[in-house]
């Protein structure tokens, strides 16, 4: 079974993601709001009573060294409450921004507190993405009914996971999302990191990356030449 992860955000506790992951030999796709960030980190907003701040274009390409990066749109909002101009601009500028920094070809997305509609879904896939995350869970996510509503297993923090785990070995694909944010004690990083830790030492399973699911459709799209390092 090929086990695909998300995180949704660009936010500082990804460093110590990305720590526990590499550690590990786990793969993972970053959703981003290239709108969103400064050359350095900046404060974003407070959960469970933890300030969350936003890492900096200027550490960004060493976080995110090795793994793959996925549009969240421009700036996080409602797409399907905007205007359909305005929200082709988010979808789009926010894809090719990023793809200029990072010099990799973006061909996923992530829905903005996973809302969506026909004309959004739309507006996705004429911006070049080959797949769009929500954040419904399905037992069966692989293959999608449509590229643009690929459904995840779970959230990391489901307590059904390893159930939904086992399930999903009868499609072959497991698929958890989630933001790291959300682990606020050390505890939760602990108990992260033995899930990371258990699913890497599963023979029977392997990890990937969602866009590797979509191969044949990327094969099409065009990698960026890489501009510079310092921000967009």
């Amino acid at each position: 079974m090929v086990v695909v992860q998300c995180w949704d955000d660009g936010v500082v506790t990804d460093v110590r993601l990305v720590d526990v992951l590499r550690r590990h030999g786990a793969k993972a796709t970053f959703n981003l709001n290239a709108g969103l960030h400064d050359r350095h980190r900046k404060f974003g907003w407070i959960y469970a009573g933890i300030e969350v701040s936003r890492l900096g274009w200027s550490e960004m390409n060493e976080v995110y060294q090795g793994f793959t990066i996925a549009n969240h749109s421009l700036t996080h909002p409602r797409l399907e409450q905007m205007e359909r101009a305005a929200a082709r601009r988010e979808i789009a500028e926010g894809r090719d921004s990023l793809q200029q920094f990072f010099g990799q070809a973006v061909s996923g997305f992530a829905y903005p507190f996973g809302s969506y509609n026909e004309d959004i879904m739309q507006l996705v896939r004429e911006s070049g993405h080959v797949y769009a995350r929500t954040t419904a869970s399905v037992s069966h996510p692989y293959p999608p009914d449509h590229a643009m509503l690929f459904h995840p297993c779970c959230h990391f923090l489901a307590p059904d996971l390893w159930s939904r785990y086992e399930m999903a070995k009868q499609s072959g694909v497991f698929y958890f999302w989630g933001h790291s944010y959300e682990m606020i004690t050390d505890l939760m990083w602990s108990t992260f990191e033995e899930i990371i830790e258990r699913i890497s030492a599963d023979p029977g399973s392997c990890w990937g990356g969602v866009a590797d699911l979509f191969d044949q459709e990327m094969r099409t799209l065009d990698v960026p030449t890489k501009l510079h390092a310092g921000g967009v």
